[in-house]
């Protein structure tokens, strides 16, 4: 059994959603929200599956959503239900934990075929979105561990040769702060020093 929660900002896509799916044999519909937050909160509780989100969220970023959820509840995988077709913000969603991207405007059996590709452990993306997007972009998010908004932030700061300090007044936040996301950005990439972290960065193209 498939465990599936929506999140989506538009009722009627979220009506829409649980209509398509909801007589599905091998799928449990566990319920949805309108808010990131609130799909955070019901994590916390609840054992899901497959979380299908929407790119626009009215309180937290989608790929902050992905990242979250790919940093805090690693079994459930991330299905994007969008209508954007921005090659960089595909790309990004994927390398912060999305397991698929699907255009809403597919059908029922395409969707059906995500869910299920997505469950298995591979990577779903609508033959459109696929056909612009490089298989060099397509195949980043297994290579590298997801990194928030704010680490990215830094990272480029970081790049620019910023101090601790500079960081910290550009972002508006303490130099210990800074100092804490050096810090994670050092493990997550698995590198030792400053240099090392900006050579990972610049040859994965991280900054981009």
């Amino acid at each position: 059994m498939i465990r599936l929660y929506f999140v989506n900002n538009h009722p009627l896509i979220l009506e829409g959603l649980r209509s398509l799916l909801g007589s599905e044999h091998d799928m449990l519909l566990t319920g949805h929200a309108r808010s990131g937050g609130a799909c955070l909160r019901f994590l916390l509780h609840n054992s899901v599956d497959i979380v299908i989100i929407d790119t626009c969220l009215p309180d937290i970023d989608s790929i902050e959503l992905c990242a979250n959820i790919r940093m805090e509840y690693p079994t459930v995988s991330v299905l994007v239900l969008s209508s954007c077709r921005d090659e960089r913000y595909i790309a990004e969603l994927l390398q912060c934990g999305a397991s698929g991207y699907i255009l809403n405007t597919a059908d029922k059996d395409e969707l059906l075929y995500a869910i299920h590709t997505v469950y298995s452990g591979d990577i779903y993306l609508s033959p459109a979105v696929k056909q612009s997007m490089s298989s060099e972009r397509i195949g980043i998010q297994k290579n590298f561990p997801p990194l928030t908004r704010r680490e990215k932030e830094v990272l480029c700061l970081i790049s620019e040769g910023n101090t601790n300090v500079e960081i910290a007044e550009k972002l508006f936040i303490s130099a210990d702060t800074v100092n804490t996301h050096r810090k994670k950005l050092l493990a997550k990439l698995e590198v030792k020093n400053t240099a090392m972290l900006i050579k990972y960065a610049v040859d994965n193209k991280l900054l981009v």
